[in-house]
């Protein structure tokens, strides 16, 4: 199990930086060989991301959110302590609540948090089970 951020899901639609990375974990959630986990947060991220963008329009959009949809993450709503921690650590950090949120259910779950923001993860030094996607090796 594993909690990869929107700036990894974006790139399995577009062709970035790291992109490879990022398919090897989406193909490895698709084969079944690692489950994911998101906040509730990341289809409005991913979607956000990818109209700023300027590469799709409308109905590319209307696909994607149908893929995401498709894809059955368990998603985690923002409550309980998930929500105390998440807004200690944006604090504590300096980081955004929605950073903040995919790190902290990685910690909760004891799983490995996955990110293609280099600067998040200079952020979060110190952390060792925050990642960066080119780390990610099944």
């Amino acid at each position: 199990m594993v909690v990869p951020d929107a700036s990894v899901v974006v790139k399995w639609f577009v062709e970035e930086e790291y992109s490879h990375e990022a398919k090897l974990l989406r193909d490895a959630y698709t084969n079944g060989l690692v489950d994911i986990v998101v906040p509730s947060p990341l289809p409005y991220e991913v979607l956000n991301a990818l109209k700023h963008s300027g590469a799709f329009g409308e109905e590319e959009l209307k696909e994607v959110a149908k893929v995401l949809e498709d894809f059955q993450f368990t998603l985690y709503e923002l409550r309980g302590e998930l929500a105390t921690r998440t807004v200690e650590l944006a604090m504590r950090k300096g980081i955004t609540i929605y950073d903040a949120s995919y790190v902290v259910l990685a910690q909760i779950l004891s799983v490995e948090f996955y990110t293609a923001d280099e600067r998040l993860v200079r952020k979060l030094r110190g952390l060792n089970f925050v990642k960066h996607i080119a780390q990610f090796k099944i």
